[in-house]
């Protein structure tokens, strides 16, 4: 008996699936490990780069974390299997082109209006700038 070449493997839809499925599997426990290290690691980059600020322009820290991570999604390319879908399911795109940038896009409006505005979000930035006034100068001296 003749053992099947990954070719042959490769051709028969089941074993397609549970290939993908396996992959997909360690593919989300990679991603899973990167997001518990980046959920610190980024509230440290992100306080990093407000307190090594100077004249209120922020450290790079934070935004080179964020570049590392945009490369390991590239890297881990969770949902690359999507390829190997039958072709009666096309490539269903239920959101269309929106994604939560989009959301926090509109949120951010909001806000931004209602600071604009005067009301409550104005006197929560203002409390907050100046925390962070206070946190630089503390730094300098």
């Amino acid at each position: 008996m003749n053992t099947p070449t990954q070719e042959e493997y490769s051709s028969v839809p089941r074993w397609s699936l549970l290939r993908d499925l396996g992959v997909l599997q360690v593919k989300l426990l990679v991603d899973g490990i990167r997001d518990i290290i980046l959920v610190p690691a980024s509230l440290v980059a992100g306080i990093v780069s407000i307190v090594s600020s100077n004249d209120g322009k922020p450290g790079p820290q934070f935004y080179q974390l964020l570049a590392w991570g945009r490369q390991s999604e590239i890297w881990i390319n969770l949902f690359g299997a999507v390829k190997n879908s039958p072709e009666e399911l096309g490539q269903q795109q239920p959101f269309g082109n929106k994604d939560i940038d989009d959301i926090v896009g509109r949120l951010e409006t909001f806000v931004v209006d209602e600071v604009k505005r005067g009301g409550v979000t104005t006197q929560a930035r203002d409390r907050l700038d100046k925390i962070l006034d206070a946190v630089q100068r503390k730094r300098r001296s």
